[in-house]
C-alpha cells in the first residue's frame, strides 16, 4: 500500500465554473479532458465526474457518446470558427476562406505552439495504437471541422461568389492543404515561413473560387 507523505498532494482537477447549469458542466469538463493530453479518456464515467453530475444525467442530455462529441466539439469550434463569420458580406470572400482556413492553424508567428499542437495530436493519436474511443474523437473533430468549412462554402455559393459545384470535394481538398501547411509549420526550413504559408493557402482558395475544384 502506498503511503502518502507528510508534503504530498492528490492530483487535482478543475471545477465547473459557478452557476452552470448540468447540459453545461458536461461539455465543460468534457472540453477540458480533450485538452489534457492521450491519458484523458472521455468516458461517460470521468466526464460525469469531473462535470460533477451523475452518469444518468450525462447520458439524460447526451445519449450516446457521438452525441456529446458533437456538442462539446460545436461549443469549441464556435470560439475558433465562428459560423457568423462565413456570411459577413462586408469581408471580400476570397478573405472570408481564407480567414476560415487559417483559423484551423495555429498562427504563424508561434512556430512553438505549432509544435507543441503537432505533438499533442502525435502522443493522443499516432504514438500508439488509438484505442476505439480516440478514434471516435478524431473523427468527430473532423467532422465539425469539414462541416464549418462545407457551410462557408456554401455561403459562398449561395451569394454567387463561388461557382455551385462539388461542395464536399472542395471541401476535403481545402483541408488537405491545411494539413500539409499546419506540418510545415513544424518542420525546419529556410523560407520566409509566413509567406509560404499564406502564399499556398492563397492559391488554394483561388483555384476553388475559380470554379477549378
Amino acid at each position: 500500500m502506498a503511503v502518502q507523505r507528510a508534503g504530498d498532494t492528490e492530483p487535482t482537477h478543475p471545477t465547473p465554473p459557478e452557476g452552470l447549469k448540468s447540459r453545461d458542466r458536461i461539455l465543460w469538463a468534457a472540453s477540458t479532458m480533450l485538452g489534457e493530453g492521450a491519458g484523458a479518456a472521455l468516458s461517460v464515467r470521468a466526464v460525469a465526474e469531473r462535470a460533477r453530475v451523475s452518469t444518468g444525467s450525462l447520458r439524460h442530455h447526451f445519449p450516446t457518446q457521438r452525441a456529446l462529441m458533437d456538442a462539446m466539439l460545436k461549443v469549441v469550434f464556435d470560439l475558433v470558427l465562428p459560423e457568423e463569420s462565413f456570411r459577413d458580406t462586408s469581408i471580400a470572400p476570397r478573405e472570408r476562406l481564407m480567414g476560415c482556413l487559417q483559423s484551423l492553424l495555429v498562427p504563424p508567428q508561434s512556430a512553438r505552439g505549432a509544435r507543441e499542437a503537432w505533438l499533442a495530436v502525435h502522443e493522443r493519436y499516432i504514438a500508439s495504437e488509438p484505442t476505439q474511443a480516440m478514434r471516435a474523437e478524431y473523427q468527430a473533430m473532423q467532422r465539425e471541422v469539414t462541416r464549418r468549412v462545407e457551410e462557408c462554402l456554401e455561403a459562398l455559393t449561395e451569394e454567387g461568389a463561388l461557382p455551385a459545384g462539388d461542395t464536399v470535394r472542395r471541401a476535403r481538398f481545402l483541408l488537405t492543404v491545411v494539413n500539409g501547411v499546419s506540418i510545415e509549420q513544424v518542420l525546419p526550413s529556410e523560407d520566409a515561413r509566413i509567406a509560404t504559408e499564406l502564399d499556398v493557402l492563397r492559391t488554394a482558395v483561388d483555384l476553388v473560387l475559380d470554379g477549378r475544384i
